[in-house]
């Protein structure tokens, strides 16, 4: 499949056309940001690493009946998907208080929500993803009420996938974010999960440390982000043909490819 014009660049991916009016290739950039891109970094690897591990979380998401936009994946850096129109929501679901909800709230940083919570965030980088009610997006017709309550309920499933996931290799599920886009079937309008499920969208902590395993690296100095996010992939298994590549060579991506197509 080849790759056409460019679609669409957002902060960590690049949509790009192919020769399928209904597909599209995502590549994964090594571009890191924060803060509503207000702090940037290049990270070589780092989107070697999300490609694998979001190819991993939505595959074992469409094995349970979970509708994604992922085809396949291509290369180290590049997925086939279904090309899907957005819905301008990010749906962000915590299980521990962390991030700004902490902030804005002043609940204690790891503090257990009684049941999973979901926050409406709306998709618009110049405004900073304002929080916004439930009540905005039909106000404003970004979603209808039979599409939100679809989307609620497959969150509440995949978030019940992720934690018991995560928690099988020794990992908090602290919270993440989903984007979910609608794709026409029979010409019927059907949501799907869409976007990318990685360290870059989940806050995980190591179960027994709680040692950060995610974007907070970055976000909050602490340095050791490839190695964190290598550490998730080796944790889920699928690593292991490249088990003797470690995280301070992991940038090579020359021997990594080798070695991956092995």
């Amino acid at each position: 499949m080849k790759r056409g014009k460019k679609l669409y660049e957002g902060k960590a991916k690049i949509i790009y056309s192919t020769n399928s009016k209904n597909l599209a290739i995502q590549y994964f950039k090594d571009d890191a940001t924060a803060f509503n891109n207000q702090k940037k970094s290049k990270i070589d690897g780092k989107g070697v690493l999300n490609n694998r591990i979001s190819e991993h979380i939505l595959e074992n998401l469409n094995q349970i009946g979970i509708k994604t936009h992922l085809v396949k994946r291509l290369n180290m850096r590049e997925q086939v998907i279904k090309l899907v129109e957005i819905i301008p929501i990010e749906f962000i679901i915590r299980n521990i208080a962390s991030g700004s909800i902490i902030k804005r709230l002043g609940i204690e940083e790891g503090t257990v929500l009684k049941s999973p919570l979901i926050e409406y965030c709306l998709k618009n980088d110049k405004l900073g993803d304002p929080l916004i009610a439930e009540e905005h997006i039909y106000t404003f017709d970004w979603a209808t009420k039979k599409e939100i309550e679809k989307v609620k309920k497959m969150i509440f499933r995949i978030n019940d996938f992720m934690i018991g996931m995560f928690r099988g290799v020794g990992i908090k599920l602290v919270d993440f974010k989903l984007e979910f886009g609608r794709i026409k079937v029979n010409g019927k309008k059907e949501i799907i999960l869409a976007d990318e499920i990685s360290p870059d969208t989940c806050r995980l902590w190591d179960a027994l440390t709680e040692k950060k395993l995610d974007k907070d690296r970055f976000r909050k100095n602490l340095g050791g982000l490839i190695p964190a996010y290598t550490e998730v992939a080796k944790k889920l298994g699928i690593l292991h043909e490249q088990s003797n590549i470690d995280s301070a060579n992991i940038t090579n991506l020359s021997t990594f490819k080798r070695k991956n197509k092995k």
